[in-house]
């Protein structure tokens, strides 16, 4: 039915952007510098304003000091009357003032008076003006209309007294305001354009080229990393952006090293799986003249045969195993109670120590035990001991040599020491001892029986460790989880 067809899922949505936000870091950089000029324009140009009010005002009020001398020049000692209503005006308006008050000793006398009551709409005193109150009235004058009366208070400069007043139309002080208003925004969108392109084009150079240098560097290195030109070669730099091109280069670099290893892993699994097969058809025929042997009834025979049959299942378990690690499907180990001198002395002759004239000092109480699976404990050990006697076959003019495999109990973890008298690791295989391919101490080694233990030993929860390395020997370190009793005396 058509109601129990499965829904689709919704294709998810691109998410809408509420302002306008560029992708591009040079488009980026280009917006946020403009936005910061003319952020810092629109903090200066009131400011600039804010002066030029309180210049103009200023003005005002010398403009009045000095209509109070000419009144007082023209009176001289007679009263204030004998100068006519029309001078007064006339004084005035050649001041651009309404009125005009001073105070002396505490009196205020209204030198010049308006001919008719006029009301003043706000007040200005310049005595007692701050940043914050001075930009105030400068926005209350350039919004409040233009038609309206301001009364200015300040120190008197010219004549005696305490206080200056002046009342004066502030339609004159808006109309010089917002001309200077536009002169002041064309030089902020002058000088933002040019500050703006300054500032983009430093900074592109510095920061945003060598950004868009790194980015391409990785998309063609991620496109195709065995590309020669996807590799950067660092600017010598010692900023920031110096450091990260270095870090680039290096990180790089480890990626082949990477993608070299598993290249070669790779291969190594191919040819592991097509050597596997024709080794299961030699092996089987190998498993049948054993049973055959096995029907011969010599006494020799049987005595030899367990250990021919145990080295072809041996056999079959490491070729897979090699396969199974190419493949990174390392099957889960099954740890159970394991006597360990007996495997220590399996794993010895398995490792042909006496091939090597390796004396064996198997240190190991008979009752010890681990925990660990068997057959891959087994593996270990053998990597462990193959490696010493080719270090020690490989140093020249030597006779021999001694391998001592010990056990200790620590906190509940079985520590197996094995050690041997061997000339020591070479510096180059301690730096990648447990990579594979990187970590082989001779000459055509594989690298792969130390991380093959390794990733065994993780498996079980415990560790593979190089505790010492010296002319005079090499100590391995086991970790094995749990410390199983002892076997019954």
């Amino acid at each position: 039915m058509a109601d129990d067809a499965p829904l689709a899922d919704p294709q998810p949505q691109e998410r809408r952007r509420l302002v306008f936000w560029p992708g591009g870091l040079s488009a980026r950089l280009l917006l946020i510098t403009a936005l910061v000029v003319v952020l810092a324009n629109a903090i200066i140009v009131p400011v600039l304003l804010a002066t030029r009010q309180r210049e103009w005002l200023s003005d005002r009020v010398a403009a009045g000091e000095l209509a109070s001398f000419v009144v007082a020049g023209v009176g001289g000692p007679t009263p204030a009357g004998k100068v006519t209503e029309p001078l007064k005006q006339q004084i005035l308006a050649s001041a651009g003032l309404v009125a005009v008050d001073v105070q002396a000793q505490g009196v205020m006398r209204s030198v010049l008076a308006p001919a008719k009551p006029v009301r003043a709409v706000y007040l200005i005193d310049l005595r007692q003006q701050d940043p914050l109150s001075s930009l105030s009235a400068t926005l209350q004058t350039l919004f409040g209309g233009g038609d309206r009366m301001v009364l200015v208070a300040d120190r008197p400069h010219y004549i005696p007294g305490d206080l200056v007043r002046v009342l004066a139309p502030d339609g004159p002080l808006r109309s010089i305001l917002l001309a200077d208003l536009g002169e002041l925004l064309i030089g902020a969108l002058f000088t933002s354009a040019m500050a703006g392109a300054l500032v983009y084009l430093f900074l592109n150079f510095f920061l945003v080229r060598p950004m868009q240098r790194i980015t391409r560097s990785m998309e063609r290195f991620r496109a195709d990393p065995e590309d020669p030109a996807a590799e950067i070669e660092p600017s010598g730099r010692r900023d920031e952006i110096g450091r990260a091109e270095v870090e680039l280069g290096r990180m790089q670099e480890d990626l082949r090293a990477a993608l070299t290893s598993r290249a070669r892993l790779a291969a190594l699994g191919l040819a592991v799986a097509k050597i596997n097969h024709e080794m299961r058809n030699m092996l089987t025929s190998a498993q049948i003249a054993s049973e055959r042997l096995a029907a011969s009834g010599d006494p020799v025979v049987a005595g030899v045969l367990p250990r021919l049959e145990r080295a072809l299942d041996r056999a079959v378990t490491l070729a897979t195993s090699v396969l199974d690690f190419g493949k990174a499907e390392e099957p889960p180990p099954s740890p159970r109670p394991t006597p360990l001198k007996p495997a220590v002395e399996a794993a010895a002759e398995d490792a042909q120590l006496a091939a090597g004239r390796i004396t064996l000092a198997n240190a190991v109480d008979a009752r010890a035990q681990v925990l660990a699976d068997p057959d891959q404990l087994h593996r270990i050990l053998v990597n462990l001991m193959r490696n010493a006697r080719e270090a020690i076959d490989g140093e020249g003019g030597r006779g021999g040599g001694t391998l001592t495999v010990d056990l200790a109990v620590e906190d509940g973890v079985s520590l197996v020491r094995v050690a041997d008298d061997g000339p020591g690791l070479p510096e180059r295989a301690r730096t990648n001892l447990f990579q594979p391919f990187l970590g082989s101490g001779r000459k055509g080694g594989a690298g792969l029986g130390l991380a093959i233990s390794r990733e065994l030993a993780q498996a079980h929860g415990g560790d593979l460790t190089l505790a010492e390395t010296t002319k005079r020997g090499t100590v391995f370190e086991l970790r094995l989880p749990g410390a199983p009793d002892p076997l019954p005396a």
